[in-house]
Order: C-alpha cells, then sequence, then structure tokens
C-alpha cells in the first residue's frame, strides 16, 4: 500500500456524511469563529530524496478572488462561471460539467467511511479500501485499512481557496449512496466534511491493529494561523521496524490580505 498524507485534497472522497443538517460552511466555522480567510496561491513540495517527486501547485483568482485555474505545472485546470456559481472545469481538453455532478447518486461504499469523529467534529478513524493484487489467486483484490488521524488547533488552510472555486457550495448537493446493496440503497445528502483543523498525523493500519506506516507534518504558522511551511514525514514499517523514510518540504504562499 502506497501511503499519502491525507490533506484535504486526498481525505476529500471519504469524509462524506448525512448526519447534520448544516451546511460545510456552518461546520467549518462553528469549529473556527475566529478564522480569517486566506487564499492560497502556490504550494511548493521538495523531496529530499527524489527531485522528480517535487511539484509545486499555483492557483490563479480573477478581480473577485474566485479561482479561475489551478496547474500542477505539467496540467492546467481552468475554471468557468455563470451567475457566480462554478459551471465547468476544463482540463486536458476535456471539460466537465458541475450541473452533471447532480444527476445521480454516487457511490461511497466502495471508497470508505469515516467510524468516529473527535471532539472537533473532525474525522478520527477512517476505514477505506484498496485494490491490490493477490499472486496466489492471480487477480486483484480489495483489501481494507485503518487510517488514525489526528490535528492541529489551526483551521483548516484549504477550506477557503476551496470555497472560491465553488467547491464548498457543490459539496453540500451531491447524493452520495452509502450502501453496496443495489436493492436497498441508502441515498444521502453528501456533507464533503473537510476537518475543520489542520492535519499533522495519519496512522495507518490493518485490520490486526498493526501499524504499516504513518504520516507526520510539523507546520510553521504565520500571525493568522496559515501554515507558511512544512515538514513531511513519510514512514513504512514492517514488524514495528521503520525500513522506508521519505521527508518532503512543503512551502505554501497566499494572497496578500487588503
Amino acid at each position: 500500500m502506497k501511503f499519502k498524507f491525507l490533506s484535504i485534497f486526498s481525505l476529500a472522497i471519504i469524509l462524506f456524511t448525512a448526519c447534520d443538517s448544516d451546511s460545510t460552511s456552518d461546520e467549518f466555522m462553528d469549529n473556527n469563529p475566529d478564522a480569517i480567510a486566506r487564499l492560497i496561491t502556490s504550494i511548493s513540495v521538495v523531496s529530499a530524496q527524489d527531485p522528480t517527486d517535487n511539484a509545486t501547485i499555483t492557483i490563479n483568482y480573477d478581480s473577485n478572488n474566485r479561482v479561475t485555474s489551478v496547474s500542477d505545472g505539467e496540467d492546467t485546470g481552468i475554471l468557468a462561471y455563470e451567475n457566480g456559481e462554478l459551471a465547468s472545469l476544463t482540463s486536458n481538453m476535456e471539460t466537465f460539467n458541475v450541473e452533471d455532478l447532480y444527476e445521480s447518486p454516487y457511490d461511497a461504499f466502495e471508497t470508505g467511511e469515516v467510524i468516529n469523529y473527535d471532539s472537533n467534529n473532525n474525522p478520527q478513524n477512517i476505514r477505506f479500501f484498496e485494490t491490490e493484487y493477490d499472486w496466489q489467486t492471480n487477480s486483484d483484490v480489495t483489501v481494507e485499512y485503518r487510517a488514525e488521524v489526528m490535528y492541529d488547533d489551526k483551521p483548516n488552510p484549504y477550506f477557503y481557496t476551496i470555497q472560491a472555486a465553488g467547491g464548498i457550495a457543490i459539496m453540500d448537493e451531491v447524493e452520495l449512496n452509502f450502501s453496496a446493496d443495489v436493492n436497498a440503497p441508502e441515498i444521502v445528502q453528501a456533507r464533503m466534511l473537510f476537518p475543520s483543523r489542520n492535519i499533522k498525523k495519519v496512522t495507518y493500519s490493518d485490520m490486526d491493529g498493526e501499524v504499516l506506516g504513518d504520516v507526520v507534518a510539523d507546520f510553521a504558522y504565520n500571525s493568522d494561523n496559515y501554515p507558511t511551511s512544512g515538514t513531511v514525514t513519510e514512514t513504512k514499517y514492517d514488524d514495528g521496524v521503520a525500513f522506508e523514510i521519505n521527508v518532503f518540504t512543503l512551502t505554501y504562499t497566499y494572497l496578500p490580505t487588503n
């Protein structure tokens, strides 16, 4: 299994729920009443091991502080708006219309689910699935794992940037199916509940409780409690002994405040 730091983007798919009548914005503001809106303009990732893993994500905005494009240096996504709302995203010569998201429920059970939340309503324990090759049966099998997530006492730094791209409004509308039984679907209103706080550690384990790896982030924050830089350390274990360590340095930049 390939471990990844579960930032806001990689947690997104599995953090759907239908237990609350509040919107995603309400959840964030309830847990961060003093949060200041800052919009990310770039995230630089530098690997201490392999320079081919280096990357820079650049985010551009229009005069209304709406996200107009996102680029990783190779691919660029162009966002288009209608009546003040995100209408489409174009990338690699293909256009995806946002209205298509609302046409039918999407299966969520195949990806994973939140088992429980911490005292601040952040997802704490997650079950998720990965497809792996079984050499004994010569076939792909689905394997279940667990992830335990810990947070800094700082706001999620990605929230306002995703809101500026129209993503928060979409999260509050999409429907999902949480049932694997096609004859008894469990259709719910999707709440892509981004954690309200910034993730600082993810521990991965198998169903026997053996720790397979962890990813630890150590951030430096500005006066608005947004990360300006950080070190992310990924460690893989075999029988409790670390056998592979990868270290990445992150640097964040933001739009100037008025």
